[in-house]
């Protein structure tokens, strides 16, 4: 049976290309004619025939990247208390959502927090009541403007340090007397950790976790001294990550940081783009796109998938009809990411063959 099915495959791809061939005919002295090499409809309907026009000649620049996160969306925890964490509840790369419970710390210091909030409390209603009495007094000439003007710098200064510790206390919740419980301070995803059962903590150590969305990512750009000329802010870009090649996503310069990187020496540009699929993950490396100022003219565009490489120069096949088919030698004026810019024309009613084009190529060159 498998004998069968390999006779058969050969079958079809002898038809495939034999009968490309036009049976050889023989002229009136009884002369066998050339060959001439046809489409046919097996064959044409595995091709893409390509009209090409003139364009302005638009070369790219690539340039290379990395995805990152969005600085402004990121949140890292510094814990404000100190402690031993008993829990931690989430892993790296986790999504948690605003108030979830991520870790629980063994503290009293929790308490003292809860303290200071009822004492800023009391305070600001005692300022409260002063500024009162001081208000009337000071319409009666027994109290001075001044004087009353510092006690409201007082009250402010309270309000702004109870909201401080409030801010603080959203992030935690008492469990019994001398534990904690961390909670999140926003959605997100867990893009940091350095939290883990039986470590100790203290107020000034480095960041326990942090959370961002990832809804919106930063494509850093390295920009050499060499192509400054060419980034501009708003320039359109596109960019492509190593993880998914054949992904484009489309934006714009939106900054240039206009001090060179000490370490890479390079400038750096930012990309904005917005990261629905999550397929953006911040430590990709990407190319960056940018299209060069024009100031070439126009040329014919071929597609680059229409140009073959044949012997250290560039062909085309062009196409007229299915028995009238040609190669052509092309001398390259430029290219981007989408066509090769060639200085030859096409006659009238021409176009270029595009997928199969070194098949095509092949069998007209034997």
């Amino acid at each position: 049976m498998k004998h069968s099915y390999l006779v058969l495959a050969q079958i079809v791809g002898l038809l495939l290309f034999v009968g490309c061939k036009q049976t050889p005919t023989s002229n009136e002295d009884g002369v066998a004619k050339q060959d001439t090499f046809c489409l046919n409809d097996m064959l044409k309907k595995k091709t893409s025939i390509v009209a090409v026009e003139e364009r302005p000649i638009m070369e790219q620049l690539t340039l290379s990247g990395k995805i990152e996160y969005n600085e402004n969306d990121l949140v890292a925890f510094r814990s404000l208390l100190e402690g031993s964490v008993e829990q931690v509840q989430f892993e790296l790369g986790d999504y948690v959502r605003k108030g979830q419970v991520l870790a629980t710390i063994r503290s009293a210091e929790i308490q003292g927090l809860y303290q200071e909030k009822r004492n800023q409390e009391n305070q600001i209603q005692l300022l409260k009541n002063q500024i009162q009495t001081k208000k009337e007094m000071l319409q009666d000439g027994l109290f001075s403007a001044p004087e009353l003007l510092q006690m409201e710098h007082e009250l402010e200064h309270a309000r702004i340090e109870l909201d401080r510790i409030v801010q603080s206390l959203a992030l935690y919740r008492a469990v019994g007397s001398n534990s904690f419980q961390v909670l999140a301070p926003k959605d997100g995803y867990i893009i940091q950790k350095s939290i883990s059962a039986g470590q100790n903590i203290v107020s000034d150590s480095d960041p326990l976790f942090s959370i961002s969305n990832l809804k919106e990512v930063w494509v850093m750009v390295n920009i050499y001294a060499t192509n400054l000329r060419y980034v501009q802010v708003g320039d359109q870009v596109k960019v492509r990550t190593i993880a998914y090649p054949d992904q484009v996503y489309p934006g714009k310069i939106d900054k240039i940081y206009n001090v060179f990187d000490d370490n890479e020496h390079v400038l750096k540009a930012r990309v904005v783009l917005s990261n629905p699929t999550l397929r953006l993950m911040p430590g990709l490396s990407a190319d960056i796109i940018i299209d060069k100022n024009n100031s070439q003219g126009t040329a014919l565009a071929i597609p680059n998938n229409a140009v073959v490489f044949h012997s250290n120069h560039e062909h085309i096949v062009v196409y007229k009809d299915d028995c009238h088919l040609r190669t052509l030698p092309v001398t390259k004026v430029g290219s981007n990411e989408e066509y090769t810019f060639i200085a030859e024309k096409l006659q009238p009613g021409e176009q270029v063959v595009g997928s199969n084009a070194l098949l095509i190529y092949e069998e007209l060159n034997k």
